[in-house]
């Protein structure tokens, strides 16, 4: 495995942890604390932020380029979270089921690159990590609703096509 696809597992990463804060940041400023499934969200989106910390010390010690789409996914990631809490609190659980569904195989499938070429045991390691977060993110989302939501087939399929839109274009862009 070369730098340059380390870099991308890396850029991508950080945007997707950095896209998760904005999605329960946007959840949480429509529901507070007031809503059904409030502090699941809030204990959610601190794990979140604690991947983030680590994916963006993580760039800067190693110099990665984050994805120039930054202020994009700022107001993607907020604006579905708003707008799949505006839908109600399946909705916004609907919304973290889905989201986690495709971090998991991305993840997996970065584990399995990195297994393969014997590369970035610390990477590795992390990703593993912040997968078991995701994971468990997915089931307390299935476990509070999510597939009460209207619609959720549709919303749910939406959310995981944008998904692996954004993967695609962060490791790039």
């Amino acid at each position: 495995m070369n730098r340059d696809e380390l870099h991308r597992m890396i850029r991508v990463d950080q945007a997707g942890e950095f896209g998760a804060t904005r999605i329960y940041e946007g959840q949480l400023a429509v529901m507070g604390d007031r809503g059904p499934h409030s502090a699941e969200i809030r204990h959610m989106a601190e794990q979140e932020k604690g991947h983030r910390a680590r994916f963006d010390a993580m760039l800067a010690e190693r110099g990665v380029r984050p994805t120039a789409l930054h202020s994009f996914w700022s107001a993607a990631g907020y604006a579905l979270g708003a707008g799949t809490a505006l839908l109600g609190p399946e909705a916004a659980m609907a919304c973290t089921a889905a989201v986690e569904e495709e971090i998991d195989k991305h993840y997996s499938e970065q584990l399995d690159r990195l297994e393969d070429t014997g590369a970035d045991p610390e990477l590795a390691e992390m990703i593993e990590e912040f997968r078991e977060d995701e994971r468990a993110h997915r089931d307390s989302a299935l476990a509070h609703g999510a597939e009460n939501a209207p619609a959720y087939p549709l919303l749910a399929g939406a959310i995981r096509l944008g998904c692996r839109l954004a993967i695609k274009v962060s490791e790039r862009v």
